[in-house]
């Protein structure tokens, strides 16, 4: 009996030391396995110094520095600032794959620390991130205020605008004009009436109207600014120069403007005929809080305001701008426009909406004007949802994708003659003119789910001012000005000097300006 289970035991054993070496050759065949599968590397990029990576080497003027670089490290590149990886896409076919073949991997744009200060939270339509909360706030937002239907109902008030304008470069005809800042108050009187339904009127024009332009300016130079704590998230408490704490002092004062504004329709709600955005949007919060319809907070509704009027007055003046620096350049583009309008719309009517869409030409202006100048170089930055592969290259969960729009809209493979003002590139190949993004070639208001929901708004409005300028005045510049052309990089793409001209009263009649 002994010799019986001397020899299980012997057998056991010797099972239990084959049992050892299966698991181990099991082992190590996965190491051998998980060694050939190596993870793809990081886009190329320039080296940096230890824990400041590119940072110390970034250049002012950022939208011709990484141009410069990606001719050197190609059209997807990594750049280390401080602790967080950019990677900037500076070809066509990349942000095709970023935009739309990976969508929802890059469908969320980073919140820096100052827009989190600025807009609640990060809780309006742009820096939300993607999902319910925002697919709510984007379709409030496209529905009651972008639709044809709802455009379409507010002509009115953009024609009043319009007017308004035309009678005030009328008065100040002979005299220098800051194009910019007469466009963007414009556009703030249009915006404000459309959201609730009255724009600034008397001393309220007066007084807020500058303070509103100052503070939006000073907003986009703190945005626009490379800030320690988003690049060494360890620091963000510390706000180590002060880029948080000056964003929440002009958030006060934008905040105190929505509160009295709410407050004061809350009290004559019941008087009004008309429903504005404003109106419709406090509906649907006292109906969330009855559990009708999903909530809307009133930190959303005052985030939704913020979104709306910033980005329909700095982006629509700048656009202007821009426009009017290229046709003053360049007289004979400027000709050309002013007689399609004319023979579109006659010397003695006035612009209205219906004739925009036979103004082929100037609609070539302003998409040239774009390639040439789009309002945000590098879009807004996206942060994918998980590690993925890009053109054979890893891109990490966190890391800050930038779309240089700025080089890809001067692609030489692409444009002809690309860094020359000429708008019959459009009417020779109107393909090419997509606003929607759907050409990758031509980003001016981005792509994909996160394309620039105002866009339906900022081409009427846009075109509609121009037409009305140029129809209704002669333009030039003061003698002793030399005609600026230089960019000031930043969130937003402006003139480094503000263009100043004199209007000239140019139509037959005195109605046709008042």
């Amino acid at each position: 009996m002994s010799n019986f289970y001397d020899g299980l035991v012997v057998e056991l054993q010797s099972w239990w030391w084959a049992g050892i070496a299966v698991v181990l050759a099991c082992y190590y065949a996965w190491l051998m396995t998980k060694k050939s599968i190596r993870t793809p590397p990081l886009p190329p990029g320039p080296p940096g110094l230890p824990l400041l990576g590119n940072l110390p080497f970034l250049q002012p003027d950022l939208n011709h520095y990484l141009t410069k670089l990606s001719q050197t490290y190609g059209p997807i590149m990594r750049l280390q600032l401080g602790r967080k990886i950019c990677i900037v896409i500076s070809s066509p076919s990349l942000a095709k794959i970023i935009l739309k073949d990976n969508d929802a991997i890059f469908a969320n744009h980073e919140v820096f620390a100052a827009a989190r200060a600025l807009v609640y939270g990060g809780i309006d339509i742009i820096f939300s991130p993607n999902g319910p909360q925002w697919r709510k706030l984007r379709k409030i937002f496209v529905h009651q205020l972008m639709s044809n239907a709802s455009l379409d109902a507010c002509y009115a008030i953009r024609k009043q605008g319009v007017r308004e304008l035309v009678k005030d470069v009328h008065g100040k005809a002979g005299s220098r004009i800051d194009i910019s800042q007469q466009i963007f108050t414009f556009a703030l009187d249009v915006t404000m009436t459309m959201v609730w339904g009255g724009p600034l009127h008397g001393e309220e024009r007066n007084s807020i109207g500058p303070e509103f332009i100052r503070l939006v300016r000073e907003l986009v130079e703190l945005l626009s600014r490379p800030n320690l704590s988003d690049l060494f998230p360890i620091l963000a408490p510390f706000d180590l120069q002060g880029i948080e704490s000056k964003v929440k002092k002009v958030f006060l004062w934008f905040d105190q403007m929505f509160e009295s504004v709410i407050a004061g329709r809350t009290k004559d709600s019941d008087k009004r005929k008309n429903k504005d955005l404003l109106q419709f949007l406090l509906e649907m919060k006292h109906q969330g809080d009855e559990g009708r319809t999903p909530c809307l907070s009133m930190d959303e509704i005052k985030a939704l305001f913020m979104d709306i009027l910033l980005g329909a007055t700095e982006t629509s003046s700048t656009t202007v701008e821009w426009a009017m620096t290229k046709m003053l350049q360049h007289p004979t583009k400027m000709r050309r426009v002013r007689e399609e309008i004319e023979e579109v719309v006659g010397d003695q009517k006035i612009v209205e909406e219906s004739h925009l869409p036979k103004l082929l030409y100037l609609d070539a202006v302003i998409k040239e004007t774009l390639r040439l100048h789009p309002t945000v170089p590098f879009l807004v930055p996206r942060n994918p949802s998980r590690d993925c592969c890009i053109a054979g290259y890893t891109i990490p969960q966190g890391s800050r994708i930038m779309i240089n729009a700025w080089k890809i809209q001067r692609d030489p493979e692409v444009w002809k003659n690309p860094s020359e003002f000429e708008p019959e590139r459009f009417l020779k190949e109107p393909r090419k003119g997509d606003y929607n993004g759907n050409f990758f070639s031509f980003l001016p208001f981005g792509s994909g789910r996160r394309v620039c929901a105002g866009l339906p708004l900022a081409e009427k409005m846009i075109k509609y001012v121009l037409a009305t300028l140029l129809h209704s005045f002669e333009w030039e510049i003061p003698a002793e000005v030399e005609l600026d052309l230089s960019e000031k990089f930043g969130l937003v793409m402006k003139k480094r000097n503000p263009l100043v001209a004199i209007p000239t009263p140019r139509l037959a009649t005195l109605e046709q300006y008042y």
